[in-house]
């Protein structure tokens, strides 16, 4: 090779390398400000494309992934009121998918909605994140929800692989404690739903067989779904019996990490088990409604369906 060609290939490598490294989200973004009043709608439109380039061009792990292997993701910023020339208070919605292996179907890892969300922003100003300072509340909320995906993921393909990345979380959290907006701290929110609760639940080794049914449920469960259906729904039913241990244990009385778990799951678990046989389908039924009672009628359409 030349010198010039080698220059231009090095080049190019060096262009090159940050797509390589970054971009493991693959994130759709949309910021609803219906109730906001005023005429400069196109401040709402620059958010969007700000929170959108920060959550898809940001650097999360040091892994490299492929444009295939991106993680799907939703954020919905709901802005509910604003609060002088720059500051605004709403919900953020929370959603993540996961492929499961050989089929076009994606399961849902993470459905939640904070209602805690608050932060000013100004038009045109770069949306900057440090892991080792908090500098602004949107930017650590993106970032707290971006290590929770990336965790939550990665104990889908490998047991605890989330791990660093929930530690990840739990440093935005630390770093967050002196702020004087709201969902950072273990005190003042009711009930314990926050994302100090959050991350505080993925971490502690009381919740832990949750988080080894999440690598039971996904990689052995589904992943094998399309070739042995039986023996997939049998390993998901085995991994909602360690759920059903880590409920009757009772960690504390919130239980916010279940609480999720089920947020994301219920229909599909509907889905699953509609196909069992009627012994599976009885004992799956009683498991469910025990642990997430609140959707016990739903889970009993289990049994009526042939």
């Amino acid at each position: 090779m030349t010198p010039m060609k080698t220059l231009i290939a090095l080049a190019l490598l060096l262009a090159t390398a940050p797509m390589l490294h970054g971009q493991e989200l693959k994130c759709n973004v949309q910021v609803n400000a219906q109730k906001i009043q005023g005429s400069n709608r196109t401040l709402f439109q620059t958010m969007q494309s700000a929170v959108y380039e920060f959550m898809n061009n940001t650097t999360w792990t040091g892994h490299v992934y492929s444009f295939d292997e991106r993680i799907e993701c939703n954020v919905l910023l709901t802005l509910n009121e604003q609060i002088g020339s720059d500051e605004y208070k709403g919900t953020l919605q929370v959603q993540a998918r996961r492929p499961v292996f050989n089929s076009s179907y994606n399961t849902t890892t993470l459905n939640f909605i904070d209602e805690s969300l608050h932060f000013k922003y100004i038009e045109h100003d770069k949306l900057e994140f440090s892991e080792n300072a908090y500098l602004s509340n949107l930017t650590s909320m993106l970032a707290f929800y971006a290590y929770i995906i990336l965790g939550i993921d990665y104990d889908t393909f490998s047991s605890l692989g989330g791990t660093p990345y929930f530690q990840k979380a739990e440093r935005v959290v630390a770093n967050a404690q002196n702020a004087s907006m709201n969902g950072w701290r273990a005190f003042g929110s009711k009930p314990r739903n926050n994302r100090y609760w959050m991350v505080n639940n993925m971490l502690d080794s009381k919740y832990r067989p949750l988080r080894e049914a999440l690598y039971r449920y996904h990689r052995l469960g589904l992943d094998l779904m399309s070739e042995k259906p039986t023996d997939g729904r049998a390993e998901i039913a085995e991994s909602l019996a360690m759920i059903q241990k880590v409920y009757r244990q009772k960690p504390d009385m919130y239980m916010f990490a279940l609480q999720l778990f089920f947020d994301a799951k219920h229909d599909e678990l509907v889905n699953i088990f509609s196909e069992s046989l009627s012994a599976e389908k009885a004992k799956v039924v009683n498991l469910l409604t025990e642990v997430d009672n609140a959707r016990s009628t739903s889970y009993k359409n289990i049994l009526n369906k042939q």
